[in-house]
């Protein structure tokens, strides 16, 4: 499936005239570390690096993320925190109703998989979600946790990340991989949690597409009309290569879009017209704000991988 829309251009180095703001806090992470924007002022709630992805639970108590390739979950005020499953976990993502946290690992099949943990629970069992095949199933063994390789470029980290997202009436989760790697080299799902059916959303190489790529890090509205994931793709030809990128996605119309720009990825939504993504300002990932009609790009913070508070 390609990616309809022209790239958007980026900042090229030009510095905007003002910061950018958000109503909502926002958690991002810099250096290794947690950080936490709220009412213009930044908390730091972790030391000694080896964080990454944070996500906001539902009622804003608590922040689920990754530490040595575990999922923990602390209080927003970074008091408390525990581990929760001694599996290797990516990209944590939590129910609407906060009741659970899916986050993905090893599958039965020996690929990727999606599993939901109890936040309610004390020492609960992960569950199998996807593939549906799997459910029912006896846990595979705990896998190894990856050492990541500090050499690897950007793309090649990305084209593994295996980060998921809830849909916000928490019937959906997107992910990467699923049925689809059965004819394409990679793929994005969107899997149903009470049927464990699977839809492609996303696809790369394989089948009758001749190019290579991948879709990741997906993220939903929070009404639910719009999906977005950070994509990559080389072509048939140069004309058709498109750096690492977003994509927004219709569920209702399958019609697709690029939004930010070149280099932008991981976006978290803070409403319907703007999203918090990770871009290059000076050097250095920044947290940037992103007008998804006009294209406005504005720097927010120093740091990656942004999740906004829902305020309800």
């Amino acid at each position: 499936m390609a990616t309809s829309g022209a790239i958007a251009g980026g900042l090229a180095g030009a510095a905007p005239a003002t910061a950018a703001s958000s109503s909502n806090p926002v958690a991002y992470v810099r250096n290794g570390d947690i950080y936490v924007s709220r009412s213009g002022g930044e908390s730091r709630l972790t030391t000694g690096g080896g964080r990454s992805r944070p996500q906001w639970s539902p009622d804003g108590r608590q922040i689920a993320y990754l530490k040595g390739g575990q999922l923990w979950a602390m209080t927003a005020d970074g008091g408390t925190a525990r581990r929760l499953t001694t599996r290797a976990a990516a990209g944590p993502s939590w129910s609407p109703d906060g009741k659970w946290i899916a986050f993905a690992s090893l599958s039965c099949a020996g690929g990727p998989g999606v599993y939901r943990i109890s936040t309610v629970t004390a020492k609960a069992t992960p569950e199998v979600l996807f593939p549906r095949d799997c459910r029912g199933e006896e846990l595979p063994a705990e896998p190894a946790i990856a050492v990541g390789g500090k050499t690897a470029t950007l793309t090649e980290r990305l084209r593994i990340d295996d980060a998921v997202a809830w849909s916000p009436d928490g019937a959906k989760i997107a992910f990467r991989g699923g049925d689809c790697e059965s004819v394409y080299d990679a793929c994005l799902s969107v899997g149903t949690v009470a049927t464990g059916g699977e839809q492609a959303v996303a696809a790369y190489g394989g089948g009758s597409l001749q190019n290579r790529g991948f879709a990741v890090v997906p993220g939903w509205r929070s009404d639910g009309q719009r999906l977005s994931w950070t994509a990559y793709q080389e072509g048939e030809t140069a004309a058709q290569n498109e750096p690492v990128h977003l994509v927004e996605y219709d569920p209702a119309t399958r019609v697709k879009r690029t939004v930010g720009g070149v280099g932008d990825r991981e976006m978290a939504y803070t409403d319907s017209t703007h999203g918090l993504v990770t871009g290059q300002y000076r050097g250095h990932s920044w947290v940037m704000m992103v007008g998804l009609a006009d294209g406005s790009r504005t720097p927010f913070r120093e740091g990656s991988q942004p999740s906004v508070r829902a305020i309800r």
